[in-house]
């Protein structure tokens, strides 16, 4: 996503010299949320984008994996041989961590690319028993798939509930019902000690049925290849960008999954490893590398971070970093089926989880955007629209 909408917006911008699109896999550019749903189901054969490459003047070199960049030559390296730079975006995105000691075992999955998605199709279409590592968002929507096509699915979660890390436990809570309503066993507080053919074995002792594994349980920053190129990598292994996207290299700029950028909105470093991050941080790239010929101003990249994910027959969607927040407010009873909750720093919002309340996220979202002041009393009655709980 993060490439591809880089070039576009290049084009759209009204760039005319040469764009090229290097990636190491072979297929056309696509979307990943689809790979979790429709593409898994069966549903769609593939997610490539609706792009024509050769009439928007963009060259494709697919199969093509960057192993190395030498900023001094303005060269990068890859499997085909150098390629000179004038400009160069790093938009290599985020790999899954793999579960140890489960590498080459038959049967274990991750879900990331098209190739992980087609393997995965006709494990759900034989309906085979399925463990799940990881309850985040990835581990969610599989299960979801799974329980879809009918497989018998256990997820095993280290920690005591769901999104440990991503969200409040008293906010989290509230989705581990969810797991059971679908059908699906949750076991917290539970690690694998080891994973064999056909079995999962926990490190209770329990061993647990496995016609396939799949392995959620975070992602990285891919970012290996750029070892002894002199750019600067933070604490997560992520490409260090300013609040342009330029990073610490001259000429190269970073964006999607594989970059931090500083947020002056939420006054910290934000690492965002979601859709949506990759959908707008391209603009303020292209703005940049056509400004800097230009001698404009700086575009500054300091969104208020978004996401959604379809699990459990619920749409769950968030806008914001609540991690500075001071008040929490709910709307609505999390046992329902629709609700919603708000952060606050001070009396402005900063941050809003909407399940299966979507005006109450579009509504929240621009008032995050607007730094709106609004009335905590007001803000928790649910049956009130969020605009009009303003202070």
């Amino acid at each position: 996503m993060a490439g591809v909408q880089t070039a576009l917006a290049l084009r759209e911008q009204g760039f005319t010299g040469t764009v090229t699109l290097i990636g190491a896999e072979p297929h056309q550019p696509y979307d990943r949320p689809p790979l979790s749903k429709a593409v898994l189901l069966g549903k769609a054969e593939d997610s490539a984008f609706d792009v024509d490459f050769e009439d928007a003047g963009v060259e494709l070199r697919l199969g093509c994996e960057a192993l190395g960049l030498r900023p001094a030559d303005h060269e990068l390296d890859t499997e085909a041989g150098p390629v000179p730079y004038d400009v160069l975006v790093v938009a290599t995105g985020a790999e899954p961590v793999r579960l140890p000691g489960a590498e080459g075992v038959p049967g274990v999955h991750l879900l990331r690319t098209l190739d992980d998605a087609a393997r995965l199709r006709p494990v759900l279409a034989r309906r085979h028993d399925i463990v799940v590592v990881g309850a985040g968002w990835i581990g969610a929507e599989f299960a979801t798939a799974a329980r879809e096509a009918g497989c018998a699915v256990t997820v095993v979660e280290a920690e005591e509930r769901p999104l440990v890390g991503v969200l409040p436990a008293e906010v989290a809570a509230p989705m581990a019902a969810w797991y059971a309503e679908a059908g699906v066993t949750l076991r917290t507080r539970t690690r694998v000690e080891r994973v064999e053919p056909g079995a999962v074995v926990l490190d209770d002792g329990t061993r647990l049925p496995a016609g396939a594994v799949v392995v959620g349980i975070g992602a990285r920053p891919a970012t290996a290849w750029l070892a002894g190129s002199g750019i600067e990598l933070g604490a997560h292994g992520e490409v260090v960008a300013d609040r342009r996207l330029a990073t610490s290299l001259p000429d190269v700029y970073a964006v999607g999954d594989c970059a931090s950028f500083p947020s002056g909105r939420y006054g910290e470093r934000l690492l965002v490893h979601h859709w949506d991050n990759a959908l707008q941080g391209p603009r303020t790239v292209a703005e940049n590398i056509l400004g800097a010929s230009a001698g404009r101003r700086p575009a500054v990249y300091d969104p208020v971070p978004y996401f959604w994910s379809e699990q459990f027959g619920r749409f769950v969607q968030y806008a914001g970093h609540h991690a500075d927040a001071d008040r929490m407010v709910w709307r609505g009873d999390p046992a329902e089926a629709a609700w919603s909750v708000c952060w606050l720093r001070g009396s402005r919002p900063v941050a809003l989880l909407a399940v299966g309340r979507p005006r109450d996220l579009a509504q929240g979202r621009r008032l995050i955007e607007a730094g709106t002041a609004m009335d905590a009393e007001l803000l928790a009655d649910p049956a009130r629209p969020l605009k009009s709980a303003t202070a």
